[in-house]
Formats: C-alpha cells, structure tokens, sequence
C-alpha cells in the first residue's frame, strides 16, 4: 500500500493459491488483514483474559504444556460458543462485564458451593444481579413514563 506520495505505507505478504491479479489483489489483501487481525485478537484474549496462555507451562513432566494449552483453548472455544448461543451467559456476561470479572466470580463461588448444574449456577448469578428472569418487574401503579422510569434506575443501582 502507498499513500498519496507513493511511499511504501504498509507491506506484508500470504501464502494462497489463488492466481493474485490486478482485479482481485486489493481484496485479497483485505483477507489477509482481516485473518491477521482475528487472530491476534483471539491470542489476545488467551493471553489477558483470564486464559493465561501466556504463562509458561513448561514445568513438570513431558507433555504438560501442551495438556494445559489446551485445556486453555477448549476453555476458549467453550466460552466462545456460550457467547454466541446462551442468552443467560450473555447477561451475566453483560452484567458483570469483564471475562476476568467473569472468571473470578466463578472461581469464588465453585469454592464455596457445589452447584448441581450449569443452569443453577446461571440462576444463582442471575438472582443475585436480579437479571434475566429475575429482573424486577414495576408495580401496576406505576403506570406513566417517568415513575417507571426513576423506579428502573433506582432499583439498577
């Protein structure tokens, strides 16, 4: 890529069979980026969210390291698809805001309480937060705009 003077602003290169031409080299360079970019995101977040991808596991017997990478990555993939397809994991998700906020929260709780189920953990969360089908409802009176409104904001804090 060059700029508007012709310098050199950005150069990288892609192992594909595709016949590369002057048709279709820009979007295959936007391909190429693209792919660049999910994966240091992805090893991003394996290695600061909570994952710890970047710890070295090395220490012990033969293959552990490459046992815990890939728990770790299970645990990825695990979260990734609750992420797409729970709606419970997507509000306490949402709620509680981090992974690592996340993590601790259920660290701590699988500490103390051995819950029966995935579900019961996600109840008891969502109890707590009084999200999903805990949320609090308005009383009937409150019936114009600005009283549910106030008593909406009161009861998120």
């Amino acid at each position: 890529m060059t700029d508007v003077k012709g310098r050199q602003t950005y150069y990288n290169c892609w192992v594909t069979d595709i016949e590369v031409d002057v048709f279709n080299a820009i979007e295959l360079a936007a391909c190429g980026r693209s792919r660049w970019v999910i994966e240091n995101g992805n090893n991003n977040t394996l290695k600061t969210k909570g994952y710890h991808l970047g710890h070295n596991f090395g220490h012990g017997k033969q293959h552990l390291a490459n046992t815990l990478a890939t728990i770790n990555i299970l645990a990825f993939l695990t979260h990734t698809v609750l992420e797409l397809t729970e709606r419970h994991y997507r509000l306490i998700r949402e709620r509680l805001g981090s992974r690592y906020e996340f993590f601790l929260h259920l660290h701590v709780l699988t500490i103390y309480h051995l819950f029966q189920s995935w579900e019961d953990f996600e109840n008891f969360i969502m109890k707590a937060h009084e999200i999903g089908p805990h949320a609090p409802t308005a009383p009937p009176e409150l019936t114009k705009k600005g009283l549910i409104r106030r008593y909406a904001k009161r009861k998120s804090r």
